[in-house]
């Protein structure tokens, strides 16, 4: 009876198996699902990001920190590129003094140091210290070598000495263009950062996006295989290609540069501007800087692009500008006539003179502009009045950034014009007329003269030509005109009035022969805390061919040894003028 009961309660038993076990079992297949797929994703799906990761390695670095972009200049005529800033690997010298194990051995590393790098006694007694610290993994040595030392020195087989490469921003032209492109250097916190020009102004394009692994960590700080993590790549900068010419920027600066030892200057600035649509095709801004070594200056104002951040009081180089504007309201012509005394006064505290204290009798508007009658100007301002004055200059950008996407433009300053209301010319309106007590830049002046010359029409200056995003679609930066200033016979008329200038005035030496040349000279004093100084800023502008403009130029010298413009601007102009005419094979049409 016993037996039977037993029996039948085991049967029970069996039959009836404990849910628990069904559960323990469903939760055992559930966890192996769970490991399986994850060693999927860990071994197949996401293998690389892993080998990456545990091998700390060049390929992890690229995932999470975007490359720099490039950025280029060119053959205008044929449109090929050249590499103006890039990125290149250099190599950290360091040594694990751990391995060195004798002062022996630490002199003999020290004696081959010494003859690749050539180190004076204070420079071998401060590596020799460094090598004889025998417990420092990780001891820098030298900083940025480039790759053929990198293989000389591993040549040698030096105990503890081994390599860090490192990507550094490289210049390949060196000064070329060095105030365009600006330089990358650091910010407060030690971060890669542009500065000034191209490299400052594009700084977010150019530096991409970094990327970030999330995920949970051990207490030593390693990831944890199995827990959950993000990767986000990081995304590589764009690529810009420069609209400036790389044979003319590297000709004209050089004979920029000549003419100003030559002359004494202090700097000397130039750009050479499309004028029918705005492209900058070289600008010079002296003495330069080798972006590799910017930290190799006396002066941190080299930095500093005179073309866009430097206003001046033009002088007479703006007389074209008011006498644009009076033509294009009808108020004179090219013919109209007035008596000059040589003194006008009655508008400012002293009487508005000529140059020389000249008096030019009878004068037409042409005459005003060839003998650059300051008085001759005054009348011109009078009969324009203030209001359409302070409009026209509004109009060619005056008192205004141009917008051209460098670092650090400034505007110029017109604001005096302002300080007394009404219509009637008072002393800044009559000085503005003919460039003083005004401020603006280089850059604004050539725009405005572009405008006189091709037709009325103000374009916004541009010197990037395309942007090329890491995807690799690419965006044109077209020509923009920002608004039309003249009508056209206005512009035709003073192209006329320009090169009658070079013709019979005082700005003959910046003619080239066998072609057209129109232009303006500029010989402005400085002032000073008590008035005008007896230096200078000297400027011409000019379009070339005139009869056919496809150029406008400006150069600029400031405070040079001799007096007058006509003896420095205008000839370094028809140099260079000839040269680019020469380059893109202009023909002669005289």
């Amino acid at each position: 009876m016993f037996y039977q009961t037993a029996y039948k309660s085991s049967n029970r038993k069996t039959t009836n198996s404990d849910p628990r076990l069904k559960i323990m079992w469903v939760l055992f297949v559930l966890l192996a699902v769970v490991v399986v797929g994850r060693l999927f994703m860990l071994m197949i799906w996401e293998n690389n990001f892993y080998l990456a990761l545990a091998a700390g390695s060049h390929d992890m670095y690229n995932k999470l920190f975007p490359k720099r972009g490039s950025v280029y200049i060119q053959d205008s005529r044929t449109k090929e590129e050249y590499p103006l800033a890039i990125n290149r690997d250099y190599f950290l010298v360091y040594a694990d003094t751990r391995k060195i194990k004798t002062n022996e051995e630490a002199n003999l590393v020290l004696q081959k140091l010494a003859e690749v790098f050539n180190y004076d006694d204070a420079k071998k007694l401060k590596i020799l210290t460094q090598l004889n610290k025998r417990t420092d993994p990780y001891e820098p040595i030298e900083n940025k070598i480039d790759e053929m030392t990198m293989q000389k020195i591993t040549t040698l087989n030096l105990v503890g000495i081994d390599f860090v490469r490192q990507p550094f921003r490289f210049y390949p032209e060196g000064n070329l263009a060095a105030p365009v492109i600006g330089f990358l250097g650091k910010d407060k916190d030690g971060n890669n950062i542009g500065h000034y020009g191209i490299e400052g102004y594009w700084q977010k394009e150019l530096a991409g996006k970094g990327g970030f692994v999330q995920g949970a960590k051990s207490a030593v700080g390693a990831f944890i295989p199995l827990a959950d993590r993000y990767l986000k790549a990081s995304e590589d900068g764009a690529d810009l290609l420069l609209t400036i010419d790389r044979t003319i920027q590297y000709k004209a600066c050089e004979r920029l540069e000549a003419y100003r030892q030559e002359f004494g200057a202090k700097t000397a600035s130039l750009i050479l501007i499309d004028p029918y649509n705005g492209a900058i095709r070289t600008m010079c801004s002296l003495p330069d800087f080798d972006p590799n070594n910017y930290g190799q200056v006396e002066n941190a104002d080299v930095y500093n692009n005179s073309n866009i951040f430097t206003p001046y009081e033009p002088g007479s180089v703006f007389k074209p500008i008011l006498m644009a504007a009076a033509i294009n309201e009808g108020l004179v012509s090219p013919n109209t006539t007035f008596f000059d005394s040589g003194s006008r006064a009655g508008l400012c505290q002293t009487p508005i003179r000529n140059a020389d204290d000249k008096s030019y009798q009878t004068q037409s508007m042409i005459g005003v502009l060839e003998n650059s009658v300051n008085t001759g100007m005054v009348f011109v301002a009078e009969q324009l009045g203030k209001k359409r004055e302070i409009k026209y200059l509004e109009d060619f950008g005056f008192g205004f950034q141009s917008g051209l996407e460098l670092d650090s433009e400034v505007g110029g300053n017109i604001s005096t014009l302002k300080e007394n209301k009404g219509d009637k010319i008072d002393c800044y309106g009559a000085t503005a007329s003919f460039g003083q007590g005004i401020t603006a830049t280089p850059l604004q002046l050539v725009s405005a003269f572009s405008a006189i010359v091709n037709g009325g029409k103000l374009y916004k200056p541009y010197i990037v030509e395309e942007v090329r995003m890491a995807d690799g679609t690419i965006e044109k930066r077209n020509p923009k005109e920002t608004r039309t200033v003249l009508n056209n016979q206005t512009s035709v008329l003073l192209l006329g009035m320009l090169t009658s200038v070079v013709e019979n005035g005082h700005a003959k030496r910046a003619g080239v022969p066998g072609y057209y040349v129109g232009g303006k000279t500029g010989t402005a004093q400085i002032p000073g805390p008590g008035g005008y100084t007896a230096e200078t800023i000297q400027t011409f502008i000019g379009v070339f061919p005139s009869d056919n403009p496809k150029f406008v130029m400006l150069i600029k010298f400031e405070k040079p040894a001799r007096t007058w413009a006509d003896s420095t601007t205008a000839p370094a102009f028809g140099e260079i003028a000839k040269f680019i005419l020469q380059y893109y094979q202009v023909p002669p049409n005289r």
